[in-house]
């Protein structure tokens, strides 16, 4: 089940983001706990387990012009800071409105 992301790592990601690209949707998912136990992770709750692995779904007309690999690298690079404190994996789904118009995702004011 996926968990809505609300932890402090959760809300320097959220502000960040969408202060730099503005985005129309925005959705962040703490997948988490999902990877608890693997190998080179910690076990549980209170272990460091916690906000390591995110899937991200960011819809922005910062996108227009920009193929799908500088898409991943800007916000990678965004959040370098944040990898370099733990951040383990992000999953990303970067659109602009109009490749989220033809089908990919449906656009909705970000709340």
């Amino acid at each position: 089940m996926a968990k809505e992301a609300t932890g402090p790592r959760a809300q320097r990601i959220s502000e960040l983001l969408e202060k730099e690209l503005a985005p129309v949707r925005f959705e962040l998912i703490d997948d988490s706990h999902r990877h608890a136990g693997h190998i080179g992770r910690p076990r549980g709750p209170g272990e460091g387990v916690e906000e390591t692995h995110f899937r991200l779904l960011i819809v922005s007309e910062a996108f227009r012009g920009v193929n799908r690999v500088a898409r991943s690298r800007l916000v990678h690079t965004l959040l370098q800071s944040e990898f370099d404190a733990g951040l383990h994996a992000l999953s990303l789904t970067l659109d602009t409105p109009v490749d989220a118009s033809v089908g990919k995702v449906a656009v909705e004011p970000s709340a």
